[in-house]
């Protein structure tokens, strides 16, 4: 069910390559079915979506206002939920706030002697859209962490869209949009939204950024409209990898590996250990305990797909393995592995210690959950503050400064063929020069 491998193998690295492909990229039918859709929304608005909406959603609704959710229907949801589970929501929303406070980004400039003032200005996004998957995978999680962020970051507007097939709305993932503090919502789905979010209709607002999962179709969309709007990331499907010493509860690592591969057949979990013995109790453990689960055929097919057992000569081995996989997800169980982390370069989210389950991190420790995968974690990094802040250069130069820089930019223009660049400082250089102010 699933795959043992061993570094010791002359073809492991060919068969490491293999394991971590993912070619789930867009096809040609599933690119123009996106264009035509982007195309057409921009055209016609909100006939698009009333048109898309009763197609793919089987929802016949005549006017936008039926897809449109008021800060009142968020908060009579929040009402219609267990009181526990509000609970978890704000207590994980409270820890998602305080961790991403930390990351503000803030102004700041210096004064140069003489005079010239050198900064940076930091600026929120106007508005963003958040998207939602609905229907079988409702998240409200998800909504905690990109709407926080952005509110945390002083987004003027968060627009939400989440599909409601069927006419199916999920109260959980609404009550999440009010502890979030998400400003609207709009009942759609698809490339569709997407292409709303992007270029606006009559109703639905234009955004600066998009952010939030979605299948193969949204994350299509989210491509093609990249360039009018800022996104977050194209996301592949979720990843785990383990590095274990040996001396972990394998039931705990069998559990953890089912943690992701449970969202989708094409999910990975990977655990490496120097500890061959381990490896087969873990395996033990995972025949044992699948029966189980309510997900266990997405959990068996994921494993056998895309999951492995490998085994590493040692710890140093393994370490080197996490920086060529570059996981989404990286737990470290094995003793003393905070002293690990100064030699891993490649992570979205780093859990150390036996007693730190990737879970904790879907959920409610705080840092955000939006991770990179398909191993981008080599250049790009956890959603964030930052990812709703953008940053302005400020040069303000004094009659002196404009002197100085004005002689070197005059020189650089002029060896560029640029001779208006080079008059435009030349003339403040001059003029500063005939007031005898040298």
């Amino acid at each position: 069910m699933i795959q043992r491998l061993s570094t010791q193998q002359p073809d492991f690295s060919t068969k490491l390559d293999t394991l971590l492909d993912w070619s789930g990229v867009a096809t040609e039918e599933v690119e123009k079915r996106v264009k035509d859709i982007l195309k057409d929304v921009k055209t016609r608005g909100d006939e698009a979506l009333l048109e898309y909406t009763a197609r793919f959603d089987r929802l016949d609704v005549t006017d936008m206002s039926d897809l449109t959710l008021s800060p009142e229907q968020l908060a009579r949801a929040a009402d219609n939920i267990e009181p526990t589970l509000l609970d978890a929501l704000k207590q994980a929303a409270a820890r998602i706030r305080a961790y991403a406070e930390r990351q503000k980004m803030e102004s700041w400039s210096y004064q140069e002697e003489n005079g010239t003032v050198l900064g940076q200005k930091i600026t929120p996004l106007d508005r963003v859209g958040l998207y939602v998957p609905g229907g079988k995978a409702a998240y409200p999680s998800s909504v905690l962490m990109n709407a926080i962020p952005a509110q945390v970051a002083g987004v003027g507007e968060i627009i939400m869209v989440v599909p409601t097939p069927d006419g199916q709305v999920n109260d959980t993932v609404l009550a999440a949009a009010h502890v979030a503090g998400v400003s609207r919502v709009f009942c759609l789905g698809g490339a569709q939204a997407v292409g709303a979010l992007a270029y606006g209709t009559q109703t639905v607002p234009p955004v600066d950024k998009i952010v939030g999962p979605g299948n193969i179709y949204v994350a299509e969309a989210k491509r093609a409209v990249f360039g009018t709007v800022g996104i977050d990331m194209i996301a592949g499907p979720s990843e785990i990898l383990i590095v274990s010493d040996g001396d972990s509860n394998p039931d705990w690592i069998a559990m953890d590996l089912f943690s992701q591969a449970e969202h989708d057949e094409q999910a990975q979990a990977i655990l490496i250990s120097p500890d061959a013995a381990f490896l087969d109790a873990v395996q033990d453990s995972i025949e044992r305990l699948l029966a189980d689960q309510p997900r266990a055929e997405i959990i068996k097919q994921a494993l056998a797909n895309r999951g492995a057992l490998i085994e590493a000569s040692d710890l140093d081995q393994a370490i080197e393995l996490i920086n060529t996989i570059a996981p989404e997800h990286l737990e470290l169980s094995f003793a003393k592995a905070e002293t690990r982390l100064g030699q891993i370069r490649h992570a979205g989210a780093i859990f150390v210690g036996r007693y730190t389950a990737e879970a904790l991190g879907d959920y409610c420790a705080g840092p955000n959950h939006v991770l990179p995968t398909s191993g981008t974690a080599r250049f790009s990094s956890p959603l964030g503050v930052y990812d709703f802040q953008k940053r302005s250069s400020v040069i303000q130069a004094s009659p002196q400064g404009a002197a100085e820089l004005g002689g070197i930019a005059e020189t650089l223009a002029l060896s560029e063929g640029l001779t208006a660049h080079a008059l435009s400082a030349g003339f403040r250089v001059r003029d500063y020069q005939s007031k005898g102010d040298t």
